[in-house]
């Protein structure tokens, strides 16, 4: 069990990126025009509104895509929260990436409770004819969340507990 300083990073993380989801796509509903891309970087990253009904990359299920999603994020989030219940004192790059995943979640959950047209997204990034779907600060929190937990969970398997040597006693001088 994580320690009380711990759980409070934990908590603080979870909130600043779910209220920094929120902001940013308020910002982008209420400044960008629909579907139509605003330069900030020429070509390489624009500004662009729209909507997801689906899932990332825009994985659509069909006319229940918004119902299968809410369910699925809500078992994931069930399941991270038992993940960070047993995560254990000072282990803090596991604990902390499960926050980043479970707030991004949390935020893109919001996003389908709040409206049928789907999650807002509003960053876009074209490298060359490479175009990389439409995101959010709640999808960058999921994606580096979820680099970063593979990473300490990786790291926990490769840990070999180390091993005993026998003691040797010293040979007979007699």
């Amino acid at each position: 069990m994580a320690s009380t300083v711990e759980r409070r990073w934990f908590a603080g993380i979870i909130l600043a990126v779910i209220v920094l989801d929120r902001v940013t796509k308020l910002i982008a509903e209420a400044r960008l025009p629909r579907y139509l891309g605003v330069p900030v970087l020429g070509d390489f990253f624009q500004l662009q509104l729209v909507y997801n009904r689906g899932a990332a990359f825009g994985i659509h299920v069909g006319d229940y895509s918004r119902w299968v999603f809410m369910a699925l994020t809500v078992v994931a989030l069930v399941v991270l929260a038992s993940m960070a219940r047993h995560t254990k004192t000072g282990d803090g790059p596991r604990f902390y990436a499960i926050a980043a995943v479970m707030a991004g979640a949390a935020g893109n959950l919001i996003d389908r409770v709040r409206s049928g047209r789907g999650v807002v997204d509003f960053l876009d990034v074209t490298i060359g004819p490479l175009h990389w779907p439409t995101f959010n600060v709640a999808d960058m929190a999921i994606s580096c969340g979820a680099v970063a937990l593979a990473l300490a969970l990786w790291g926990e398997g490769r840990v070999t507990p180390a091993v005993p040597t026998p003691e040797v006693a010293p040979p007979d001088q007699g």
